[in-house]
């Protein structure tokens, strides 16, 4: 058998699956990101370990909005060693709500979170602080797996039932995919690849979004086409309110 195959074929099978069965609420996540840019308020993405692997997906990219804000709080994002500490510090009690406490959020603001068990308590605890605050959550989670785990959180509730729109990224029990003989663990995470699509799929509709409001949205060139840092320096200094990446605060 031939796993490359395999292994595409079921990332493809679970996009095919989850544009279908997710269409309506990236739908309104869409909607979301419209009206939180046409009203100049703030939009942010967060995750734990690999998760926030999407939240640097969305941020300063060519063809994304300049106004989506990464979350990089220390020690979660796999840049201390040993490794293995990220998945403890993912487990603290109280960090979160220092994470959010000390971000430029409030009212009318978006939070996107992912998670794919959405069980550990800095998840939890930044979407239920974020939402103390005003602002509105995206979740974008597995409830294959988030409904068949416990939660860590003190309240007893995993992501998926703290957010305000949730997105099933679709894929399998504890993420890896593919079986195969002589391996006894299953191998090939999706929740990267599918969930970059599906949260691109919402960037994309939300630029249209604003385009048919008359407006246009604050959408980023490749630097590394003629015109690009021209066109990227016009949207840093136009959009400075809401972009908090650029060391200013």
């Amino acid at each position: 058998m031939d796993y490359i195959d395999a292994y595409l074929d079921n990332v493809i099978a679970i996009l095919n699956k989850a544009r279908v069965s997710q269409h309506e609420a990236m739908s309104n996540a869409a909607e979301l990101l419209r009206d939180t840019t046409l009203a100049g308020r703030n939009i942010f993405a967060f995750g734990c370990s690999h998760a926030g692997l999407l939240a640097l997906e969305l941020y300063y990219r060519t063809g994304g909005l300049a106004t989506i804000n990464p979350v990089r709080a220390p020690g979660l994002n796999l840049d201390v060693d040993p490794a293995t500490l990220t998945t403890q510090m993912e487990r603290m009690n109280q960090y979160g709500i220092y994470i959010v406490d000390a971000l430029p959020l409030g009212v009318r603001d978006v939070m996107i979170v992912h998670s794919v068990s959405g069980r550990n308590t800095v998840t939890v605890d930044v979407a239920m602080r974020a939402r103390e605050k005003g602002a509105k959550v995206i979740a974008l989670t597995n409830m294959n797996t988030s409904q068949a785990v416990s939660s860590r959180h003190a309240s007893g509730l995993n992501l998926y039932q703290v957010a305000d729109i949730v997105i099933d990224n679709g894929g399998c029990m504890g993420d890896s995919s593919i079986e195969v003989p002589g391996i006894p663990e299953k191998i090939g995470p999706t929740s990267t690849a599918v969930g970059a699509a599906l949260l691109n799929a919402v960037v994309v509709q939300a630029a249209t979004l604003i385009v048919e409001a008359g407006k246009i949205p604050p959408v980023f060139m490749s630097a590394n086409v003629e015109g690009g840092d021209a066109h990227n320096a016009a949207m840093l200094t136009a959009y400075k309110d809401q972009i908090f990446y650029m060391g200013h605060g």
